[in-house]
Order: structure tokens, then sequence, then C-alpha cells
């Protein structure tokens, strides 16, 4: 305390966190703060809980940091702001890594079934014989394989791709998010919104239990 005044301490809580297991969870982990230069480290070292073992998903309430600050400095000031809740992940190298090792095998599958999507597609709508017929109805000739059309057809499928999903191999073309990127946000958001009903869910019966 300085000047006869509480110090005061500003929070805001991360959404979601991914942390090594086997390691307490500490507030630094947790939440951006704001403090006197005194108290920041101090602070920021707060245990808030021990993960049991086995543990993948836990969530921290703005509840309990404000518990957990307010018996190590009973008149320190909280102010909080943003998420009332951080979701913490507890995931290991390994988990990281076997992840990735993954992530070729997905790609490879991705390009299989798109393009087996693609040339199906084209099956089913006779696109070679749409193509014969404008080929003739242009040129008054009848060519098996119309190539002035196919390949700009072909080449116009790419580009088309490129732009919708706004992207070219690793540059985007604008800084607007594209579908997927949009589509990949909301699986997130919806993950994350049941893992945290879900543990609400929990800690509330596990209250409940000890309250009887």
């Amino acid at each position: 305390m300085q000047d006869g005044r509480a110090p005061i301490l500003y929070i805001r809580l991360r959404k979601q966190v991914r942390l090594p297991p086997g390691r307490p969870v500490l507030l630094g982990h947790v939440a951006q703060v704001i403090v006197d230069p005194e108290y920041e480290q101090a602070v920021r070292t707060i245990e808030l809980m021990r993960p049991g073992a086995g543990e993948q998903f836990v969530l921290v309430d703005m509840l309990a940091i404000v518990n957990a600050v307010r018996q190590r400095y009973p008149d320190m000031e909280i102010e909080c702001y943003g998420e009332p809740h951080a979701l913490i992940e507890l995931a290991g190298t390994a988990r990281v890594r076997q992840r990735r090792a993954l992530l070729p095998i997905v790609l490879i599958l991705l390009f299989i079934g798109s393009g087996l999507t693609i040339m199906n597609f084209h099956a089913d709508v006779s696109m070679l014989e749409v193509h014969r017929k404008l080929y003739k109805l242009i040129t008054g000739v009848d060519n098996p394989h119309p190539l002035i059309l196919q390949v700009p057809y072909s080449l116009g499928l790419g580009a088309g791709m490129m732009i919708f999903f706004n992207r070219v191999f690793k540059k985007k073309l604008n800084e607007e998010p594209d579908p997927l990127e949009v589509e990949m946000y909301l699986y997130q958001e919806n993950v994350r919104h049941y893992l945290v009903t879900e543990e609400y869910s929990r800690m509330n019966d596990s209250e409940g239990g000890r309250g009887r």
C-alpha cells in the first residue's frame, strides 16, 4: 500500500490457454495483469489450482481468481475485464507433435477427396459432353477433345478456388478472413462453449456433492 491507498489490480483473462500437464496453474498463465510494480511478480505467481492427473481441460473462474488474490492481499482492489473464465488445455509436447505428424496424412486425404469430388461432379453433369457441344456450336466442328475450352476451364476452376479461399499458397490476397477460417473459428468457439458449459456443470456437481 502506497500513500495510504490500496493497490489496484487490473485483470483480463485469456479465452483459452495451453499448458503442459503436471504443473500448477498460476495467475500469470491465464491472465494479463496490471498492478503496481512491487506487486507484479508476486501477483503473477499466485497459484490458482493444481490439475489432477489425466485431466485434459480445466476451467478457471474469475471468482476463484478473486478469492486467491484476496487470500494473499486482503486489501487489494480488483478490477476485472473481458471473459469471466479461462479454459486451460493441458497438452504436453508429445501430444502436439503427434498432431503435427498427422497433418500430412490429413492433407493427402483432403487432396484426394476433393479431387474425387470434382471428378465425380463433372461426370454427373457430363462436363466433357457440354464442352463438345459448346465447341461445335461455336466452330461448327465436332471435336472429341476441345482442349481450347477444357484448359481455360481447368485454370479458371483453380483461380476461382484461390479467390474464394482468399489465399495463394501461404499468402492471402487481402486481410479478409476466408470461408475456411470463418468456419474454423465458429467450430472452435462452439467447442469452447461446450467445454466451458461442461466444466461449469462438473464444478457445480462437485460443489453440490460437498454440500450434502
